[in-house]
């Protein structure tokens, strides 16, 4: 076994491990660590715990060191800095007639770099872009393309739910969403009241959706014949998450809300009961 640190480098960003180097450190601390390249102050979001060596990357770093109050001003007088940057750099887009959005900009902590993440529609030439703003702050400059999903959870905001966007409060990695997930929780298939801010599905979709797809499975599907304490009808109508069947009893106007699992019960209770009267009848003859 390995002892690792899980280190964050933004809120509710990815989750980096590293070697521990015999320290313990405490949720929420400050440590300096160094990825494949630069030097980054980062928090501890999963405190000394073991990992199976198949678990974590080959190249697994040490932490340097927890951050001392420099550090920490330090890494405040870059995030100062990289704001005031911003307003320098969407000059100079302007000026070279860029179609693109600048969203965010950061320092590495030993201001070996200078990160600026943008979004476009599509490719863009930045060469010159980038030669004007290494000449303005004196450092190697890298220009990263982002997705609307990213961009979301760098700004954050608040979704239709009235809630912060789950990407920027807690949500460390991006889940796969389909539209087949609305579908099987009946949900309406209006774009609109399925996207999130950034346009596309709503990452909640996620959420209850290993609840919904147990539910398909084991529930009958519309139009399935089913027997009730009423007579037998067919399904007409599906609540997967609260497991309702709404039935159309055969013969009569009317169709009634029930609970699978109570008609499941008693579906085999008839059947149990059947079977005994139709042993009962093989004895006696």
């Amino acid at each position: 076994m390995v002892e690792v640190v899980g280190v964050r480098f933004r809120s509710a960003g990815h989750i980096y491990y590293f070697s521990s180097n015999n320290e313990e450190y405490a949720y929420n601390e400050k440590v300096l660590v160094e990825t494949q390249q630069s030097k980054q102050l980062g928090q501890v979001a999963i405190p000394n715990q073991e990992l199976d060596p198949k678990d974590v990357p080959d190249e697994l770093k040490p932490i340097i060191k927890k951050a001392s109050f420099e550090d920490i001003a330090k890494e405040v007088k870059n995030q100062a800095d990289a704001e005031a940057a911003k307003s320098v750099a969407k000059a100079k887009i302007n000026e070279h007639e860029l179609e693109m959005k600048l969203i965010h900009v950061e320092y590495a902590f030993d201001r070996s770099k200078m990160i600026f993440q943008f979004t476009a529609d599509g490719r863009i030439d930045f060469r010159g872009l980038v030669k004007d703003l290494a000449a303005i702050f004196k450092t190697r400059i890298e220009l990263r393309q982002i997705g609307v999903r990213d961009e979301a959870k760098l700004l954050g905001g608040i979704g239709p739910c009235g809630r912060q966007l789950c990407c920027s409060t807690f949500l460390g990695d991006f889940i796969p969403v389909s539209i087949k997930m609305a579908k099987d929780q009946n949900l309406s298939l209006n774009q609109t009241k399925i996207s999130g801010l950034c346009g596309r599905l709503m990452c909640c979709l996620k959420y209850e959706n290993d609840i919904y797809e147990e539910a398909k499975r084991e529930l009958p599907d519309y139009g399935t014949e089913m027997l009730t304490p009423e007579g037998r009808g067919r399904v007409i109508g599906l609540n997967l998450l609260d497991r309702v069947l709404k039935i159309k009893l055969y013969g009569k106007d009317v169709t009634i809300d029930y609970d699978y699992d109570e008609l499941k019960e008693f579906a085999e209770k008839q059947e149990a009961a059947k079977a005994a009267s139709g042993k009962k009848e093989e004895a006696n003859g």
